[in-house]
């Protein structure tokens, strides 16, 4: 490989602004097959000047690349495709979310606290925390400002923060870690649905009493006014289990659902170069919008799994209480409609599997068409891949079809099964002799509700079993993948480390089982220097750099890269909004961010816009040419404080006299 020097020492303007000064790094290493050249000192932290052509699989580690290196950091080639979807999670605050920063709000000074979190035991069993929120809603319609700020308990960074806590101290199943993290909201959201049960069996009970005293059988003076009375409480106290059911389990659910996400959104960041290849972007976003959706709705269909047990106990033994042994052909009725079902609900457990596999090939399809539209048109290759995806959809209908015909022939047989209960009860009846009074037909027509209510929700209550098991075991297997190594770099600043680089006998390898390129990697950058590496095609610079990222694993020797690593890639990646993604979340320096944009030669460009940085640039910069939106990255890169500055080609489509200006 030839070596060459790229580049002299940059002149002053190169200075970081806010007073920092670049530190550029020196290679005194040889490194086989690439030329590193010390260029002369410059002001501290460092700068990578890339002259490779192609863009690297950067397979993106730990949040820390988006927690020490602001989120200028982008992805190119496969990754750019597998995780913008996150970027847009950073940039509207998830990531300062996960990891407990404040977010600047300019709606914060005006929003009150979560009224929830305030409220008393009779306001939240009432719900009448809610009525300030509604009042004003009556009065005009709400705004942003409005509603009040999510309490602490129920953001995304403290359950993630409790989900690792535990599932670092627990090496258990994912399903017993979140059993574990919420397992008071399910006792206490159990409870109550314990108390619906309770409360909505009394009635038939109550009914019976109150038909005995009506025909004359009053056990003491005002029986049929306490007996009115408890018939009253019973259902004001059904009401409220259920709503109390309903609101905490929901709650549960959003919260499970919130550190799944979060979880996931970190197991990508930190996925492994052959954990990435085998979960497209597709499958992420199925993960994401899907399977934590179908995980989260599960706690509510806990309880009702087994209070639908219960309750159908209860009902029995009311209608025992009534009929007698004529009870026994409602027990066959209900036994024959469940054994019926049984193989059903195994059968429909592989439709759901087969359907979430021809919906992740059918999304990551659509992604991968979508993302490269351009060379779809180029190419004329439409009429190819839309039949493709025409097909692709046609296999998820085929096992959609399929899941819901089953899901349909379930319910005919559970709505249709109290009807049939009934006509079985009454021909028991008429066969065994059962007198039938008016107090045993009143209270056998009240239990037939118990009877019916959770034989209708059986169908949901397996589904929804079936769909939360199948999501569980896919999150599960997701976040069991093999992820990055994470000594090889630290994040800290580098205040005293001479070499903030090194690599001794240092070999790299995206896949494990493949030979090392580049191999037995000797180098060490000075604080204080700039280095160039050039190189052949194939000579290993991408890897060279993913390396100095992390994002490569290391097969042998040992490697040392110390300090907040910024990443400007070849391709550009703007937020949709306005021109100040340079700030992406962090706070407003009014003297550093016009620095920057000075420094970046962006003030002309801001002067020629209608309304500044204010201005709204579309969808990925779509209304910036590629000289603005390189130099849009690469100030969003230089207003962050970091210690290493690795470019790659980020100029290349800038002009020769914007190129002076920047350099």
């Amino acid at each position: 490989m030839t070596c060459r020097a790229c580049c002299p020492a940059p002149p002053a303007r190169c200075r970081q602004p806010g007073g920092g000064t670049l530190v550029l790094p020196a290679a005194s290493h040889f490194v086989p097959g690439i030329r590193c050249h010390q260029y002369p000192k410059s002001p501290p932290r460092l700068t990578f000047a890339h002259a490779a052509k192609h863009a690297c699989r950067l397979a993106s580690t730990e949040a820390r690349r988006l927690q020490v290196c602001p989120p200028f950091l982008h992805w190119t080639g496969v990754r750019t495709r597998k995780i913008s979807s996150c970027f847009a999670c950073k940039a509207t605050g998830l990531h300062n979310l996960l990891n407990n920063d404040t977010i600047q709000d300019e709606f914060d000074s005006e929003r009150s606290a979560s009224p929830f979190s305030v409220a008393g035991f009779f306001s939240r069993m009432s719900f009448w925390w809610m009525n300030p929120l509604m009042k004003k809603g009556y009065r005009k319609p709400l705004e942003e400002k409005d509603i009040p700020a999510l309490d602490v308990a129920d953001q995304a960074g403290t359950q993630y923060s409790m989900f690792v806590d535990k599932i670092n101290a627990k090496q258990s199943s994912l399903f017993w870690v979140i059993v574990s993290c919420y397992k008071r909201d399910i006792l206490f959201s159990g409870f109550f649905a314990l108390l619906k049960v309770l409360t909505l069996s009394s009635g038939p009970l109550l009914v019976k009493e109150f038909i005995n005293v009506s025909s004359g059988k009053e056990a003491f003076k005002h029986e049929g006014v306490v007996i009115a009375l408890g018939l009253l409480l019973s259902k004001c106290l059904e009401s409220l289990a259920q709503r109390q059911w309903y609101f905490q389990t929901r709650r549960v659910g959003i919260q499970v659902r919130s550190l799944l996400s979060a979880s996931i959104y970190r197991k990508q960041q930190k996925l492994s170069c052959f954990a990435s290849i085998k979960h497209s972007s597709g499958e992420i976003m199925n993960y994401l919008i899907v399977d934590a959706y179908r995980v989260g709705e599960f706690p509510f269909w806990f309880h009702r799994t087994w209070t639908t047990g219960f309750q159908l106990g209860i009902a029995l033994a009311v209608l025992y209480d009534a009929v007698g042994p004529a009870t026994i052909a409602s027990v066959l009725v209900i036994m024959l409609t469940v054994l019926l079902n049984a193989p059903l609900a195994r059968q429909q457990q592989d439709f759901q599997k087969k359907l979430m596999e021809a919906q992740d090939m059918r999304l990551k399809a659509m992604s991968e068409s979508l993302v490269n539209m351009k060379v779809l048109k180029l190419y004329a290759w439409e009429a190819h891949f839309k039949s493709v995806i025409e097909h692709l959809r046609e296999l998820e209908l085929k096992w959609l079809s399929a899941f819901q015909l089953g899901k349909a022939y379930t319910s005919v047989v559970f709505w249709a099964s109290p009807a049939l209960v009934s006509a079985a009860t009454f021909i028991a009846c008429y066969f065994l002799g059962v007198p039938l009074n008016p107090s045993n037909v009143f209270t056998f027509v009240a239990a037939l509700r118990l009877v019916q209510d959770p034989i209708n929700h059986i169908p949901n209550v397996i589904g929804s079993v079936i769909q939360a098991r199948v999501a569980f075991s896919r999150i599960s297997s997701f976040l069991g993948e093999s992820e990055l190594p994470k000594d090889q770099i630290s994040m800290e600043h580098c205040v005293c480390s001479q070499y903030p680089i090194v690599f001794k006998s240092g070999c790299f390898s995206w896949d494990s089982s493949g030979n090392p390129n580049p191999r037995n990697i000797n180098l060490e950058v000075k604080a204080g220097t700039k280095v160039a590496i050039c190189g052949e095609v194939g000579s290993g610079k991408s890897t060279l750099l993913a390396a100095i990222l992390g994002e490569v694993p290391r097969t042998e020797g040992m490697s040392h890269v110390c300090g907040k690593i910024a990443y400007v890639s070849q391709d550009a990646w703007i937020q949709t909004g306005t021109l100040q993604n340079i700030l992406f979340g962090s706070n407003m320096d009014k003297q550093r961010y016009e620095e920057t944009l000075r420094r970046c030669s962006l003030v002309y460009d801001l002067e020629s816009l209608p309304f500044g940085d204010r201005t709204q640039i579309g969808e990925r910069g779509v209304n910036l040419s590629g000289g603005q939106k390189q130099r849009v990255q690469l100030a969003r890169a230089l207003y962050h404080d970091a210690d290493i500055y690795i470019f790659w080609m980020i100029l290349s489509a800038a002009l020769m006299h914007i190129l002076l200006q920047v350099f």
